[in-house]
């Protein structure tokens, strides 16, 4: 499979990290507020450069369980918003998974929304996904919101499902298929109201 890096958008650049995003990886990472909806707790210095690591090596996304992490620049400024990923579930059902991590700073700017439409693109257009979802803790409205306005459908919610943090969680899933991309991209577009989001 091949794409196109970078990704230029309105106001953003996604790119390949690069060794130098050390610091800017760390304040996002080390963030009670940014971790406060993810699987791990603050990140060590350390811990971060191994997270960075793993964000330099050439992913050909060509094998379930791959993912691309892009950083996302704004352009003109130059500072480091967060980063968004697109997962590989299963190559033979062409599925995938869209995540997003931005600074607190940057939230109800419309950011996320930008960088993550691309992120659809290339899964749909690009990659040729079947589908892909959207993973959440309930208690993530920012993030639900976020998905909903990409245009993704609620398809589930899991009482209980998980230890988040020492309490049962809901988790919620959303997903959009190629076809519907396809009517979204091609018709109405994006919600322009920016929302607060993770």
């Amino acid at each position: 499979m091949t794409y196109q890096l970078p990704i230029e958008t309105d106001r953003l650049t996604l790119r390949r990290y690069l060794g130098s995003d050390y610091d800017d990886l760390l304040k996002l990472q080390s963030n009670e507020d940014v971790t406060r909806f993810l699987l791990y707790d603050p990140k060590t210095p350390e811990q971060v450069r191994e997270s960075l690591a793993t964000r330099l090596i050439d992913v050909p996304m060509d094998t379930d369980g791959q993912a691309l992490t892009l950083a996302v620049i704004l352009r003109e400024t130059g500072q480091h918003l967060g980063e968004v990923t697109l997962f590989v579930h299963s190559i033979e059902n062409n599925t995938g998974e869209i995540g997003f991590v931005f600074h607190p700073d940057s939230h109800g700017k419309g950011y996320a929304a930008e960088a993550s439409v691309e992120l659809l693109r290339l899964g749909f257009d690009e990659l040729g996904m079947h589908r892909i979802i959207g993973r959440l803790w309930a208690h993530n409205t920012g993030s639900a919101n976020l998905l909903k306005r990409l245009g993704l459908r609620e398809e589930g919610r899991f009482v209980k499902a998980e230890l988040f943090q020492g309490e049962w969680a809901d988790g919620q899933i959303f997903a959009m298929l190629a076809e519907e991309w396809q009517h979204r991209s091609s018709g109405g577009g994006l919600d322009p109201t920016p929302l607060e989001s993770n």
